[in-house]
């Protein structure tokens, strides 16, 4: 599985001081999102302490709060997939070269980006070896060696990996030379059951984004330009962010007979005739947590939602005073019985407002402030990231208040990125209006498109626009390409994209 290509500038000088340790949020806070979102995107995720430049070019350091909220998306999926009965599993990193060699579309669908081991223990090895982009091929040898009946089938398996691409040009989370996955690979009997799967794991996916990370998910077919090296079909969730650019959260491929006639995946069907397996591969990458990035943040830093939220309620006792140390660890305590994840900070030499600068920029869904006045009356008041309102809560009833505001929390803030997705979704009938919108806010465009290639060129030529999918509800119309003016039946979905 492949993801997008990605460019963008050489490192800035924002980067390159983030990358000597020179940027930090006291020294020089956030660059506005609507002034520079490349340098804002890449200011957040440093000083928010997500991720890091490492001595590696092109590779990442996930720090614990990055990491932490990949384990959320990572539990969110494995349950998924336990109801799919897919299991998880782990194959070698190193893949032989006559395996790669062996689904000719595939291999030069990644053949500039294959890092390759040509030297073992000081000695030059009789066969390369190939730094793992993708599994299929590893994958599918083994496959070939367990599968020979029906009643092997279906086979269906998950593995959370790193993978290896030789990126030119990277970016945090969005595209770098090494990064973090899933990639499930199944083999069914019949291609009616693994075309089901193709689309369960799509939904899948689209849950994740929507019920978790609070992203709006268009589900769709990739064009057969922008479809996987190998597969006979993709699908996708396409999301929009809010400077009007597209990213693609994950994909789903029918990857048909290919590579089981490649890698002789066959096995005596219930008529006792030799068949051979019809496959699936979906995945889902690191992607994700640029997407959270982009989708959610603002001036002063993340913003998370709380169901991927490491912290959900950090607790500030205001002062050193040890009767409100111990107030707010019995706040703590009452918290984490019903399910809130909960951080007291207790750090001393800082102040109050560094204390709410810091916790803005890492994302913490509530605030919530202890001094003598909030004992004394019994009430606190919190603070709410995503929207900055502000409420005085009854401290006695917050195990009981506080959770149904996460809830409120994560519903509010996928309500606020459907309402931008709506505001950046636009429908034209020619190519003049189709330029017009991309060159005023961009967006996701619907529009008749002949399904020629020639003409998705061209597009993408003039406007930057690729086409992103055609939505699994699209509706057949009568009508015209809004390129060429060639009969056309379907509006497809075009964008800009990261």
């Amino acid at each position: 599985m492949k993801q997008p290509t990605h460019q963008t500038k050489t490192k800035s000088e924002a980067q390159s001081k983030a990358q000597s340790g020179t940027a930090t949020f006291q020294k020089r806070g956030v660059t506005p999102k609507s002034q520079n979102i490349s340098e804002w995107y890449t200011d957040v995720i440093v000083q928010s302490e997500m991720a890091d430049y490492s001595p590696v070019r092109g590779s990442i350091v996930y720090r614990p709060l990055g990491y932490a909220v990949w384990e959320y998306i990572q539990a969110a999926l494995n349950e998924r997939f336990k109801k799919m009965e897919i299991e998880n599993t782990y194959f070698p990193l190193l893949i032989p070269e006559s395996l790669l060699t062996k689904e000719k579309e595939h291999v030069e669908g990644f053949a500039p980006e294959l890092a390759v081991v040509t030297i073992g223990g000081g000695e030059q090895l009789a066969e390369k070896l190939i730094v793992r982009p993708t599994s299929e091929t590893i994958m599918y040898a083994m496959y070939a060696k367990w599968i020979h009946s029906h009643r092997d089938l279906p086979l269906k398996l998950n593995q959370w990996n790193n993978v290896v691409r030789w990126e030119k040009r990277t970016y945090f989370f969005l595209r770098g030379m090494e990064f973090l996955w899933q990639e499930a690979h199944t083999a069914h009997a019949y291609h009616d059951e693994s075309w089901r799967q193709v689309l369960d794991a799509l939904d899948a996916y689209a849950e994740v984004y929507e019920e978790y990370l609070a992203i709006p998910a268009l589900k769709g077919t990739k064009s057969t330009a922008e479809k996987f090296a190998g597969a006979d079909v993709t699908t996708t969730v396409e999301l929009m962010m809010p400077d009007g650019k597209a990213l693609q959260g994950a994909t789903s491929h029918d990857l048909g007979q290919n590579f089981s006639k490649s890698f002789n995946i066959a096995f005596q069907n219930v008529k006792g005739e030799q068949d051979f397996a019809w496959q699936t591969s979906f995945g889902y990458s690191t992607r994700s947590l640029g997407a959270l990035v982009l989708a959610h943040g603002d001036d002063q830093g993340l913003v998370l939602p709380p169901k991927v939220a490491p912290i959900q309620v950090v607790i500030i006792p205001i002062g050193d005073d040890d009767q409100l140390i111990e107030q707010a660890q019995m706040q703590r305590a009452a918290l984490e019985r019903v399910g809130v994840r909960v951080k007291v900070d207790t750090r001393e030499g800082m102040s109050l407002g560094y204390k709410r600068n810091a916790w803005e920029l890492k994302g913490v869904p509530v605030r919530l402030e202890l001094g003598r006045k909030e004992v004394e009356t019994g009430f606190a008041t919190i603070a709410i990231r995503h929207s900055g309102e502000k409420r005085s809560l009854d401290i006695a009833t917050l195990d009981a208040t506080l959770p149904k505001l996460l809830d409120e929390i994560q519903g509010a803030m996928f309500e606020k990125a459907e309402e931008m997705r709506q505001a950046m979704t636009s429908t034209v009938d020619s190519y003049d209006e189709f330029k017009k919108v991309m060159e005023e806010k961009r967006g996701f465009i619907h529009a008749l498109w002949c399904e020629d290639p020639a003409c998705e060129t061209k597009i993408k030529e003039e406007t930057k626009a690729s086409t992103r999918c055609l939505p699994l509800d699209a509706k057949e119309e009568i009508g015209k390409c809004v390129y060429c003016g060639k009969p056309a039946k379907h509006r497809w979905v075009f964008a800009q994209a990261y």
